[in-house]
């Protein structure tokens, strides 16, 4: 533009002082004038593909305001914006002025592009009366197009366009209008999302990791039934469906994004989170074990909640995205952090429990990540790191996924803990379930025994002394007859001191206080001696002087006994020895070896001993001893019994 008042050509000596300060005046303003309310202007034919308009005055106005009548009537100057809109902004409508150009001798067909979070655009056409002509809204078919808007300018023509643009409600909108051309567009639209590949490739396989966690929790679920498992299954869930579902829509201007991104996005990870305490509260059980944890949590969830039905009344029944959000990213974001430092502060304290470490650590690295992620969000120019670590998204992602893996390690070392604990419970139970059984056992034996003890009691006090009266009787009557006693009683007089001898070793058997080895090795001392006293056989015992005092069951003595007794009596009826010994010995086997100075024994007529040698055999097998017979210069019998 030429200014209506030029000195180029005037020398400055014949131009009066008061002439040049009036003409300085006159220049200073109308330059002014034109910094205030520049119109950019587009050639089309200066490009091929699109144009960034990025000297555009832009203005914000409220969204009652009628363009058609009252444009030319606003006193705020449009202005170059090119930042982050701020939030009380966000609710007002955006009015952009340009001018395109068409010196071809053809139409030329563009489309108004005013930037990604836009969820309406208004065209119009100023002619040269000043009228402001609606243009029709003609949308390009194709996919993610819901902001672009046709433009047809005719050959040698030129159009003053004004754009109306309604925002949708997020904190990243900006202003970048772009003039694209017809043959572009598509091209530019794959272009435009196919800058994020690498982004969008973390995102979904981080969003692949969640779905593993999602199955490996319900599979722990199905298997204990622990509920701590169904919260992280929809804390997992209703992560994965906001981080798939923002990744997904990610410089996509559709409708269903653009509700993603100003509301769900929101909710899906209030109520992730939501279920995420609850989780901890119970993987922790921090009722029974940790009560201040139990309370932060519960606060958290109740604070969170109440976030999600305010932020949700403010979204829909008003306009005042200021306080929305403040409450989105900066109240309940900033609590959020602050729950994390008293959790991560409280886990330093618990430093010994392991679990406490590895939760601290990917929380502590969480609330690293979610920081920097928190900062990209509030100011996208606060600072600049590389690749994926340049967008808020991502990092967060990182974040949880550090946190993720912690968690797994921790969960790993819980389940090892409480596997060890199981097993030592179930050794416990089982220790205890013998002791029981051993008590059972103890308490049947007693009671055996305390009968044993009675039946011994009574055969001593009832049969015994029948016996004994029986016996003293067939004396008494032997003696009154002198030398005609009749071989009856000879008969009872020898059955009824044979009836008693075995009446006692019964009684002997069955009393429980004689269930030892020293009193087995005594009464079958005893026997021997009394039972070939008066014999032709001299009878030698030979036993050890310290006897411990070992338990023996009163079935296994009197077995041991009957063997012993079988053998002295076949000695006494075959051998024709003079002389006998038993030796004794006792250490981890009871050992009794009978040996006799007779004829020995003949294998071949092994059979004239009728069933005494297999009923002894057949005893100390019974039993779980051992029985051998042999010719040792007479006869040697060797009873082995293992104590």
């Amino acid at each position: 533009m030429t200014p209506a008042f030029s000195t180029a050509n005037v020398p400055a000596a014949k131009i009066p002082a008061w002439l040049r300060l009036l003409l300085l005046s006159l220049l200073f303003f109308q330059t002014k004038s034109i910094a205030q309310s520049p119109l950019e202007v587009i050639r089309l034919s200066e490009f091929t593909k699109y144009k960034s308009l990025t000297l555009i005055p832009v203005l914000f106005v409220p969204k009652k305001l009628d363009l058609v009548k009252d444009y030319f009537s606003i006193k705020e100057t449009p202005k170059p914006f090119n930042e982050l809109i701020p939030p009380e902004k966000v609710p007002m409508k955006i009015i952009v002025r340009f001018k395109l150009i068409n010196s071809a001798a053809i139409p030329d067909t563009v489309y108004f592009f005013p930037g990604l979070h836009y969820r309406n655009v208004l065209l119009y056409k100023i002619d040269s009366a000043k009228n402001i002509i609606p243009i029709p809204s003609v949308v390009p078919n194709l996919k993610d197009s819901v902001s672009f808007r046709q433009l047809v300018i005719n050959p040698n023509d030129s159009i003053t366009i004004l754009a109306e643009c309604y925002q949708i409600k997020t904190y990243i909108n900006n202003i970048r209008p772009r003039i694209i051309k017809k043959d572009y567009l598509s091209t530019y639209l794959i272009q435009s999302q196919g800058t994020i590949k690498g982004e969008a490739l973390f995102g979904y396989i981080f969003c692949g990791l969640l779905l593993m966690m999602i199955l490996f929790s319900l599979a722990n679920y199905v298997q204990g039934k622990s509920i701590e498992f169904l919260y992280y299954i929809l804390y997992a869930l209703f992560l994965d469906v906001m981080l798939f579902a923002k990744q997904y829509y990610y410089h996509r201007p559709t409708l269903r994004s653009f509700f993603m991104e100003e509301y769900l996005d929101f909710i899906l990870q209030g109520i992730g989170i939501c279920f995420y305490m609850a989780f901890m509260s119970r993987f922790l059980e921090s009722r029974k074990n940790h009560p201040f944890l139990n309370k932060l949590f519960s606060a958290g969830i109740g604070f969170v909640t109440v976030s999600l039905i305010l932020y949700s009344y403010l979204h829909f029944a008003t306009d005042n995205y200021f306080l929305e959000n403040l409450i989105e990213n900066y109240i309940t974001k900033g609590i959020l952090l602050i729950l994390i430092i008293i959790f991560l502060v409280y886990a330093m304290k618990n430093w010994n429990n392991f679990l406490f470490r590895y939760l601290f650590m990917g929380n502590f690295l969480f609330l690293f990540f979610s920081i920097l992620s928190l900062l990209l969000v509030i100011d996208n120019t606060f600072f600049k790191l590389p690749g994926i670590l340049g967008n808020s998204l991502q990092l967060y992602e990182l974040g949880l996924l550090l946190e993720l893996i912690f968690f797994l390690i921790g969960l790993t070392h819980k389940n090892r803990v409480e596997l060890i604990e199981k097993v030592m419970e179930s050794e416990r139970l089982k220790l205890e379930n013998e002791r029981k059984e051993l008590e059972k056992q103890m308490a049947v034996l007693a009671a055996h025994q305390e009968e044993r003890e009675r039946i011994s009691a009574d055969m001593h006090d009832e049969l015994g002394s029948g016996m004994t009266t029986i016996r003293l009787m067939s004396e008494i009557a032997k003696n009154k007859m002198g030398g005609n006693v009749p071989v009856e009683i000879e008969k009872i007089s020898a059955s009824s001191n044979d009836l008693l001898n075995k009446m006692n070793a019964i009684i002997w058997s069955m009393n429980s206080s004689n269930d030892t080895v020293d009193n087995l090795i005594s009464y079958i001392r005893v026997y021997a001696i009394e039972y070939l006293d008066g014999t032709s056989i001299h009878c030698k015992i030979n036993t050890p002087d310290i006897i411990p005092p070992t338990e023996i069951s009163g079935d296994k003595r009197r077995n041991i006994f009957l063997c012993l007794k079988e053998t002295l009596n076949n000695a006494l009826k075959h051998s024709r020895a003079s002389e006998m010994k038993i030796n004794i010995t006792v250490n981890h086997k009871l050992i009794i070896q009978i040996s006799d100075n007779g004829i020995g024994i003949d294998p071949e007529k092994i059979r004239q001993f009728g069933n005494g040698l297999k009923n002894i055999a057949s005893r100390m097998k019974n039993i779980g001893g051992t029985y051998s017979i042999k010719n040792n210069n007479g006869t040697e019998t060797i009873l082995e019994f293992p104590l």
